[in-house]
C-alpha cells in the first residue's frame, strides 16, 4: 500500500485480510468466538476495522497458529490481553505469494509416481 500522508482509520474485510494473510471467513469467524473481537460497521452495513481491531487478530493468530493454543485457550488468555495504544501508524498489505510454478508441480508428480513405482517393485519382490 502506498504512503500518501494520510493514515487510515478504517479498512475493510478485504484490506485486513491482505493485511493479516488470513481468509475473510476466518476473520467472519473469529467475531463469533471471540467477544473482544467486534469491528464496527458502516452504514451499509460493511465492517469497519480499526487499527486496533487488526492488532487483536494478530495476536489471536499469533495464539491459534505459532503458539498452538485452541479456541477456548486463547480465549482465557485475551481476558487478560489488552491492546497496545493507537501508535497511528499505517498497516501494510501483505504481498500475496506468487502462483505456484506448474514445472514444479509436474516434477512432484513424476517423483510421486517413481517412489509409487518403486514401492510396487519392492511389494512385488519382498511377496
Amino acid at each position: 500500500m502506498k504512503s500518501l500522508g494520510i493514515k487510515k482509520l478504517y479498512y475493510s474485510i478485504s484490506e485486513v485480510s491482505k493485511i493479516t494473510d488470513l481468509e475473510q471467513y476466518v476473520l467472519r469467524y473469529w467475531e463469533s468466538e471471540f467477544e473482544q473481537l467486534k469491528p464496527a460497521k458502516n452504514r451499509a452495513g460493511n465492517r469497519i476495522y480499526t487499527n486496533r481491531d487488526i492488532k487483536l487478530i494478530l495476536h489471536i493468530k499469533t495464539l491459534l497458529r505459532d503458539e498452538r493454543y485452541t479456541i477456548e485457550g486463547a480465549k482465557q488468555v485475551l481476558e487478560d490481553y489488552t491492546p497496545e495504544e493507537d501508535t497511528g501508524e499505517q498497516l501494510e498489505l501483505i504481498d500475496q505469494p506468487k502462483a505456484k510454478s506448474k514445472i514444479k508441480d509436474d516434477q512432484l508428480r513424476a517423483d510421486v509416481l517413481e517412489v509409487k513405482k518403486f514401492l510396487e517393485e519392492l511389494l512385488q519382490k519382498l511377496n
